[in-house]
């Protein structure tokens, strides 16, 4: 394939700054000559985001820009172009990119490509439920993290100064109750860690302590964190309890207003805060594409290629990937599940693959067994599975965190989450409150860019 613009070196565009695109995009600047490709990467911000570690950036433990990977600091020679990709035009080669800048107006330019990446990652699953999209926050952001912290805080001190009165008293139980929706690793975390968190600085407060607060996790599904099995899951579910989180399965949330959430079973909490976490779904772009999904993914090839398109590929939580380690012979392969992990790998994958496609290499299949994964729940308690091996309390800690130091992908940050877990460990935790995320841009539709394509992202 011949460029199509005027450079003479193939356009390898890769839409999406997670953990796909990074791994792609390390790999073709360590395996390709400057002169072999032009690389250019489209993503709203100027980081990778480590997302497994979000629910200790929302209690304090880690500070915000530790889990913040720079792109152009990991990837120099990549050209970075800040936005989002709002549409591809597949016969024209072009990737239409629009940007929000600091001004609020929006700018929109297009990006002509002959090789295209499409790893735009997953965002918060919605449904259309009344209310969630205007009184629901997730955790699937940097913006959302820092907010959730701040609100949570906000609510607490203003609980605390409510008067003695039957009114305050009604106010005052508002502030102090959780819901969190979604029993996976999102909510389960989050709920957990905050928590212990706030237990900690209880002393912050005059009239509240850490057992006035309500926790409330409910989740349509039957188990907590599935995905470890249902011996970890009926653990986490114990502790969860023991702890005196009211957990609810089997049920979610009917409809949502600024003071109250309804659930399908018909009753009513009154609170101020619903975190949402209920799953993801891949991102808007590959709605618009006009090209085969299989529930909500956009369908690759063993090799991540994209049928019947060429010179695009696709992989991530954006795309379902055919999970070649676990299919039965003569079966169907089912999608790669949507973990850090397999997005990593596939990364190098694609990068492998596209470099074949420019005479670099040769392509292969992808194909990865799950290492195992971890789930942090405060304190000394953690939930692991490494390799089939279930792991609780201080050993499956330790795993968990030597997990994370080892797939955070820059050294830097490394030493500096190490150090904020080390620093939480002897000294006071922190408790200040920032305020400077305004509710507004912490909206689901806002912090994850969602409200660019229109509708709700709900498969």
């Amino acid at each position: 394939m011949p460029p199509t613009h005027e450079s003479q070196r193939p356009r390898v565009v890769v839409v999406g700054g997670g953990f796909a695109g990074f791994y792609a995009l390390r790999y073709l600047q360590r395996h390709l000559q400057a002169d072999q490709a032009e690389l250019v990467l489209v993503n709203p911000t100027d980081y990778l985001l480590y997302s497994p570690l979000l629910p200790e950036v929302a209690t304090g433990v880690i500070e915000a820009r530790h889990i913040a990977v720079s792109l152009r600091r990991a990837l120099p020679r990549v050209r970075l172009v800040l936005g989002h990709a709002t549409s591809v035009d597949i016969g024209a080669r072009t990737v239409r990119v629009t940007s929000v800048p600091a001004s609020g107006s929006t700018e929109v330019s297009e990006e002509p490509f002959d090789r295209l990446v499409l790893v735009p990652g997953s965002v918060t699953r919605q449904f259309d439920i009344p209310g969630v999209a205007e009184h629901a926050r997730g955790l699937k952001t940097l913006v959302e993290a820092v907010y959730l912290r701040d609100h949570l805080l906000h609510q607490l001190d203003a609980a605390d100064a409510e008067p003695d009165t039957e009114e305050g008293r009604a106010r005052r139980r508002e502030r102090l109750t959780v819901v969190a929706v979604g029993a996976g690793y999102t909510g389960t975390e989050f709920v957990a860690q905050t928590q212990r968190w706030l237990r900690r600085i209880e002393s912050r407060w005059n009239r509240t302590g850490a057992e006035d607060i309500r926790w409330v996790l409910v989740d349509l599904a039957e188990a907590v964190l599935p995905e470890l099995g249902p011996q970890l899951g009926e653990l986490a579910l114990d502790l969860l309890r023991d702890r005196g989180i009211d957990v609810r399965l089997g049920v979610t949330v009917a409809d949502a207003e600024e003071r109250t959430v309804r659930l399908t079973d018909g009753s009513v909490i009154a609170t101020r805060t619903l975190v949402w976490g209920a799953g993801v779904t891949a991102s808007p772009l590959i709605a618009g594409l006009g090209l085969p999904t299989r529930k909500g993914r956009l369908q690759v090839a063993e090799d991540l290629s994209v049928p019947g398109v060429r010179g695009v590929w696709a992989a991530g939580d954006a795309a379902a990937v055919p999970d070649l380690a676990t299919a039965l012979p003569a079966a169907t392969p089912p999608p790669t599940p949507p973990t850090a992990q397999h997005a990593q790998r596939q990364g190098a994958a694609l990068g492998r693959n596209v470099a074949a496609s420019l005479g670099v290499g040769t392509a292969r299949p992808y194909r990865h067994r799950d290492l195992g994964l971890v789930a942090d729940l405060g304190g000394p308690d953690a939930v692991a599975k490494p390799l089939g091996l279930p792991l609780t309390g201080r050993p499956a800690k330790f795993v968990t965190r030597a997990y994370h130091l080892y797939a955070l992908p820059a050294m830097a940050n490394r030493v500096r989450v190490a150090a904020d877990w080390l620093w939480q460990a002897v000294l006071p935790p922190e408790s200040t409150q920032l305020d400077v995320i305004r509710p507004e841009d912490a909206r689901l539709a806002v912090a994850q860019g969602t409200g660019l394509y229109g509708g709700t992202p709900a498969s």
